[in-house]
């Protein structure tokens, strides 16, 4: 199961960011990619998962292939940890949940409620739903935020488990995670051309 991106470009607000984007990456592969702040490594990342359109180009991976993570951690306040888990995991058609818990180290935490955790044990608590999704390709967007030295050791320790596993990554992350594995993707030199006077009406079409 692989990941194929062809001469991509994807637009944030009708505006294209980023374009002429082409990799592949095969089972048991993972991509990082770096940029500044703004350049639009998310709207990439949200249109490699599906969740927008791209401009131009194709992104070739199945849909039921991909699970994507972002800055929200996604989780319910209400329940507790291991309630949080659960659910993810039979919306995905999953049931067991002991591998995500023992791999962010949440089984002290099992039977708090997410609300009353600290920011970094909810970035575990929102990261661990990978590992239950079943799902073969990870799109990430700087997952470590909020983590400690020592959950970014346990998320990097993730990705490897899963890329040994045959599974694959595409990162956006200014950490090194350690991740010999991976490639690294600059995106800097495929921003977008500023839009010349006669393009702006097109922006918007």
């Amino acid at each position: 199961m692989g990941l194929r991106v062809s001469d991509l470009s994807v637009a944030r607000g009708g505006i294209r960011v980023l374009e002429g984007l082409s990799f592949a990456l095969a089972p048991g592969q993972a991509l990082v990619l770096r940029g500044p702040n703004g350049i639009g490594k998310t709207t990439l990342l949200r249109t490699i998962a599906g969740l927008q359109p791209p401009v131009s180009g194709e992104v070739d991976a199945p849909a039921e292939a991909l699970v994507y993570a972002g800055h929200a951690d996604g989780i319910k306040a209400t329940l507790t940890v291991r309630e949080n888990l659960e659910f993810w995991a039979q919306a995905f058609g999953n049931s067991d949940i002991s591998g995500a818990m023992a791999a962010f180290q949440l089984a002290p935490l099992g039977e708090r409620p997410a609300g009353a955790l600290s920011a970094g044990q909810k970035r575990r608590l929102g990261l661990a739903r990978l590992l239950v999704t079943g799902r073969e390709i990870w799109v990430l967007d700087e997952p470590t935020v909020s983590l400690d030295v020592e959950a970014v050791a346990m998320f990097a320790a993730a990705v490897r488990a899963h890329l040994a596993a045959g599974g694959l990554a595409v990162i956006a992350t200014h950490i090194d995670l350690g991740l010999s594995e991976a490639e690294v993707l600059d995106v800097t030199p495929f921003k977008a051309r500023p839009l010349e006077h006669d393009d702006f009406d097109g922006a918007f079409l």
